[in-house]
């Protein structure tokens, strides 16, 4: 009796233990269909004998209504809420993948093995754990592609080939079929377009679209970093060619139908390599003791008409890209350093914003409209600056006087809250080749201030003038907004800013302006100036282009635009067409059309500074190559659980101490001191710490440099 007895419990024991086990396979895995041979090997069961009763209990929970047959032979788990949401995908090295959603503070991890057929930067559905501690998932849908054209090296074999994707956010290498490598070679760069990906565990498929070159020529490298971006580096014929056809003769009837300033004293002041002069300002004194400054901006609208093909490519580039050794121009070059660039002595059609400005520089009238003028001097800020710190040279009266306003205004706009967030910007000497032979500071002069104020001035008048409802009922219009910054954030900088001795007062995003501001102006001169600002500026939200004005926060304006560089930002083009519209009476333009169109221009302006900061950092690479083995005074950048992030002192160029690399204690990353700490030692590595460095590696197809820290 005792035996049998026994004998039944011990059944029920493991009948127990296996429902146990079989509700945390459907638990951990709720949102697929599985069939009993699939919860047994998740089980690690391979008996048939307890196959069979894993079956029995499938049953047995279809029965209770634990489980749903949701096909024949697949079960899931009842009354499961799935939750199914949509965001962008980040992919580690590793496959880990994080969606960054909307609204939600957490991003939502994704393990190596369930990211699918995803790739970084996707737009994704995620099937949402529900009985996970913290926020995970799996990616149940790809919704959009961020691209579907790659840049990597190809491996080729005999029959096929695989190409590796330079760009290491990209985890999977493409197959390329032997029909599809178009003649290029082993080890060359080119551009692969994605064909299929029909098994997640293999690689997806492509055909080799272009062959850019062998990688580290120059040309081969800039374009692959273009490509990279999807971002044109030429322009089709039949848009040279609609360029071309472009009348040059400006008529006596265009002329009547516009202000005009060719006989007021105009100048233009650029860069000394620069190409495009999109921008003028003229000088008169007026009778009242006043002064009549007009900001004169290329007519680029006049030449570039909606349907166009030049205002498609125009558009669907948004903006012209800077790479460290060239300008990949918005327009065609015949536009952009031809017709529409304000060259001295030549006539020139113009959209101006002309502002009567009292001696203490505050505007007492504006005016917008379409001009002609004839610039009478090109100036280099170098030239501009001898004539301010002189007072002597062409034009010195009006220079020295619109310098001083500018002042004025400047000063002005730092009490009112905008922040100086002017940083030290080191540019490549370049060969006849592209090659970097040194570096040099850019710095911010007076003359280059002279010129930002006064664009500053045009773009907040200009968005003022149609959004303020003061001025009446407010019209569609494209805004430059910059949002508040995040509370968390700034915090953050405080407790960084607290590292090197700073007290920063407590704040929130309605008066964190003046907060970072004042630790600004504390740290002015200090080594670790440079350092604080950078961390400052990752407090910020990022500017962007829209039709809803919330202000620019960093400018600390409360209606701002884009109205001065039509030459290289199709938002600009856009102000010029809305204000030409609006003072011609002409009724408000659709917000919907309008916002689409801010929404591409602030997507491509994201990529061309991405696409900047690649041919920098590209740069900065090939520039080091010649100096590994040398040792530099650096300052730590960033910290991080595989390494410490170092920027060399004299150069700029950022390179990466590995931790495997660190051979006299065991570091281990401190994320919420945000510090590294030797294990046997007690060492610390905190950011913004001097460090002295040696170049060991300087890798050109990965842009990176490594170093070592020397003790």
């Amino acid at each position: 009796m005792s035996k049998s007895k026994k004998n039944k419990s011990g059944k029920n024991s493991k009948k127990r233990n296996l429902r146990k086990e079989i509700l945390e396979v459907f638990n951990t895995q709720h949102t697929r269909q599985l069939n009993y041979k699939q919860v047994a090997s998740a089980m690690g069961i391979e008996d048939s004998g307890l196959r069979k009763m894993i079956l029995e209990l499938l049953h047995e929970g279809v029965r209770k209504e634990h489980l749903v047959e949701t096909q024949r032979g697949k079960l899931k788990l009842a009354n499961v809420p799935e939750e199914i949401i949509s965001g962008i995908v980040q992919i580690t090295k590793s496959g880990r993948g994080f969606v960054i959603v909307e609204g939600r503070d957490n991003d939502i991890e994704i393990p190596k093995n369930k990211t699918g057929k995803a790739m970084w930067g996707d737009l994704v559905e995620v099937s949402i754990n529900p009985r996970s501690k913290k926020p995970s998932g799996q990616i149940v849908r790809v919704i959009e592609r961020a691209k579907d054209r790659f840049v990597g090296v190809l491996d080729k074999s005999k029959n096929y080939a695989f190409m590796v994707p330079t760009d290491h956010r990209i985890h999977v290498d493409f197959f390329i079929s032997k029909d599809d490598i178009k003649g290029a070679n082993d080890g060359d760069k080119v551009v692969v377009e994605m064909l299929d990906w029909e098994d997640a565990q293999d690689s997806p498929t492509g055909k080799v679209v272009e062959v850019l070159g062998r990688p580290g020529d120059n040309e081969t490298e800039m374009h692959a970093i273009m490509a990279e971006y999807g971002l044109p580096w030429e322009f089709p014929p039949e848009v040279e060619n609609e360029a071309k056809d472009i009348s040059t003769e400006i008529s006596e009837s265009e002329i009547k139908k516009r202000r005009d300033f060719r006989d007021v004293p105009t100048f233009t002041i650029d860069p000394d390599d620069a190409k495009d002069f999109d921008d003028a300002i003229s000088f008169k004194k007026l009778k009242n003791g006043n002064v009549e400054i007009g900001v004169h901006i290329a007519d680029v609208s006049h030449y570039v008409t909606p349907g166009s093909l030049l205002d498609e490519e125009g558009f669907n580039r948004a903006t012209s890209v800077y790479l460290v050794d060239r300008v990949v121009p918005m327009l065609p070059e015949v536009l952009s350093n031809g017709l529409c660039s304000l060259r001295p002595n030549e006539e020139k059609l113009s959209f101006s914003a002309v502002f009567e400005i009292d001696k203490d520089a505050k505007v007492r009238n504006e005016w917008f409209g379409r001009t002609v003028i004839c610039s009478d001097r090109r100036f280099t800020y170098d030239e501009a600056q001898q004539v301010i710190e002189t007072g002597k040279g062409d034009y010195s009266e009006a220079i020295v006087e619109v310098d001083r306003l500018a002042k004025t205004m400047r000063k002005e706009r730092m009490k009112k809250g905008g922040i100086d967030f002017d940083t030290e910007e080191v540019k490549f000497k370049l060969d006849e080749n592209g090659k970097p032979i040194g570096v040099y500071k850019k710095e911010m002069k007076d003359a280059n201030k002279l010129v930002e104020e006064f664009m500053l001035l045009a773009n907040r008048k200009v968005a003022a003038f149609i959004g303020d409802p003061k001025k009446g009922k407010a019209k569609t219009f494209v805004y430059r907004i910059h949002d508040l910054p995040d509370e968390d954030k700034i915090s953050l900088l405080r407790d960084f800013a607290a590292r090197f001795g700073y007290n920063m007062p407590k704040g929130n995003s309605e008066n964190s302006m003046f907060v970072i501001n004042k630790l600004l102006d504390q740290v002015k001169d200090k080594p670790e100036e440079d350092m604080i600002k950078m961390m400052a500026i990752r407090t910020m939200s990022k500017a962007e282009y829209s039709t809803e004005n919330i202000g620019h926060y960093g400018l600390a304006f409360d209606f701002y635009s884009h109205f001065t560089s039509p030459i290289r930002r199709y938002p600009d083009v856009m102000v010029h067409r809305l204000l030409a519209k609006y003072l011609e009476g002409g009724n408000s333009a659709s917000q919907e059309e309008y916002e689409d169109k801010c929404k591409h221009s602030s997507l491509q302006e994201k990529k061309a500074v991405e696409a900047e900061r690649s041919s920098t950092k590209y740069k900065q690479v090939e520039f080091m190559l010649s100096r590994i083995g040398h040792e530099f005074n650096g300052i730590i950048t960033g910290l991080t659980s595989w390494g410490i992030y170092v920027e060399i002192i004299e150069n700029k160029c950022e390179g990466m101490v590995s931790l495997d690399s660190m051979k006299d204690d065991h570091y281990q990353f401190d994320d919420e001191n945000y510090v590294l700490v030797g294990k046997r030692t007690g060492n610390e590595f905190n950011m913004g710490d001097k460090v002295n460095i040696k170049v060991i590696g300087a890798n050109l197809i990965k842009k990176q440099l490594d170093f070592e820290i020397v003790q």
